[in-house]
């Protein structure tokens, strides 16, 4: 019986610990926003619109998705005519932090019917991305993030193919 009590002397620290780490896991949910609605700025210069919804899924995991939408001549490029409508959707892993906010590691990929002059078909592109993504205030969202991207992403000529870096930009409103 001795023995029996010292393990269980010994647990009880255990016990508390993991009480405590969930305790405050749980007030991490409950400040920081579980939702975003962000655009991104960089592609909006190449033509393409993305408004994008994020929800977190876990204290570590948010996922997003939303339109993408080449509606518009891009200002860097040549790709006049050059359209594309789809959507993007993505997963975010938070390794410091509580989702959505902090460092974060993801993977990302894009759908949509790519068209120019009269060719018009199915192409996309998928990343992996690594960043940080910062709250401001409990409401604005910034976000940055740099890695690597597979395009399949043209037609009739124009668009992009291959393996490219990748980037991420995003501002816009936790809740």
């Amino acid at each position: 019986m001795p023995a029996l009590r010292c393990s269980l002397l010994m647990l009880a620290p255990l016990l508390a610990s993991a009480t405590a780490t969930a305790h405050a896991e749980e007030i991490a949910q409950e400040t920081t926003p579980a939702w975003t609605v962000q655009v991104d700025p960089l592609t909006a210069a190449l033509g393409i619109g993305h408004v994008l919804l994020e929800r977190r899924v876990s204290n570590n995991v948010a996922i997003y998705a939303g339109p993408s939408l080449k509606l518009y001549d891009s200002l860097v490029t040549d790709d006049e005519g050059y359209r594309a409508i789809g959507v993007e959707f993505g997963a975010r892993w938070f390794f410091s932090g509580t989702a959505p906010a902090g460092w974060w590691a993801g993977l990302r990929a894009t759908v949509a019917k790519v068209s120019h002059d009269d060719e018009s078909r199915i192409g996309g592109y998928v990343s992996a991305l690594g960043g940080y993504a910062w709250i401001v205030n409990d409401r604005w969202v910034l976000s940055g993030a740099l890695g690597v991207s597979y395009f399949d992403y043209s037609a009739g000529g124009v668009g992009v193919d291959g393996v490219l870096p990748g980037a991420h930009t995003a501002f816009g409103v936790a809740f």
